[in-house]
């Protein structure tokens, strides 16, 4: 590390995501700076945080660049992070404007508040059917899904109900074999439109509480499907999270809360 790194400080958030009570949701490290550290300090920061993710954001423009990274590697799209930045920015660091802008590898992400929640503007990333499923993909869910369909980075696994998503146990293992791919199961709902999971072990995820990026698609699969283009989504993972979710055009819209869990600060030393 450079001398400008070195005995630095800098500020760290802890937020939970898409929830209204602590120790729900997915929570998330965000570390506003006012310019770029090295890549590879910040990817040890995100390992030595072990959130799922860690959000970095630099002033740019009229907005701000956002990167992602798990606690081992940089990922192209995060939502719940993103939402966790937004709740610093506007709460904790004071952000007058109404909108947020962020600069991100898939494009310009919006966030704004919309009664007590916040609202998400993401591009939409519709499905494409996968006609031959891959053994691996069967072979890591223990169940042959429904239909399957992917988008850039995931597996989209449509499963029989809502019980058969909370109850699998998929083997992470041969999941993480699918790389760079990741794997979503969902099926229509009864606590919510729909319900999810997600799994990324070769990301360092070996399931994500509550992902917003996997919405992107997800809402315009089941906008499809059920005829309406507002709903209720719930992802059922241990600590779960609730999303409202809106196809807009060509964008989707992703509302959820967030709490500030942890406001601390970073001290890297030689």
């Amino acid at each position: 590390m450079s001398n400008l790194i070195l005995k630095s400080s800098y500020p760290f958030f802890l937020v939970d995501a898409f929830t209204n009570k602590t120790f729900g949701g997915n929570p998330a490290g965000v570390v506003p700076l006012e310019a770029w550290l090295p890549d590879a300090v910040m990817q040890n920061m995100a390992m030595e945080h072990n959130q799922a993710e860690t959000a970095f954001f630099v002033s740019e423009a009229d907005g701000f660049r956002l990167r992602w990274f798990t606690p081992t590697v940089e990922v192209n799209f995060c939502g719940h992070a993103t939402l966790a930045s937004a709740k610093v920015l506007f709460d904790e660091l004071e952000y007058a404007q109404p909108e947020i802008k962020f600069f991100t590898r898939v494009g310009e992400l919006r966030v704004k508040r919309v009664a007590d929640k916040l609202e998400m503007d993401f591009p939409a990333f519709p499905p494409e059917p996968v006609l031959e499923i891959p053994d691996l993909l069967e072979l890591g869910l223990g169940v042959k899904p429904l239909e399957v369909y992917k988008n850039f980075e995931n597996y989209f696994c449509i499963l029989e109900s809502e019980l058969a998503v909370v109850s699998l146990a998929p083997d992470l293992s041969t999941i993480a074999k699918l790389h760079p791919m990741m794997v979503c199961i969902t099926a229509k709902g009864e606590s919510a439109d729909f319900v999810s999971r997600y799994f990324a072990p070769s990301e360092g995820i070996p399931e994500d509480p509550v992902t917003g990026s996997i919405h992107a698609t997800l809402t315009p699969l089941w906008a499809q499907k059920l005829g309406k283009n507002n709903l209720q989504a719930r992802q059922v993972s241990l600590r779960g999270g609730d999303l409202e979710c809106e196809m807009n055009g060509d964008r989707v819209l992703v509302r959820g809360q967030a709490l500030v869990y942890l406001r601390g600060e970073i001290r890297l030393e030689a």
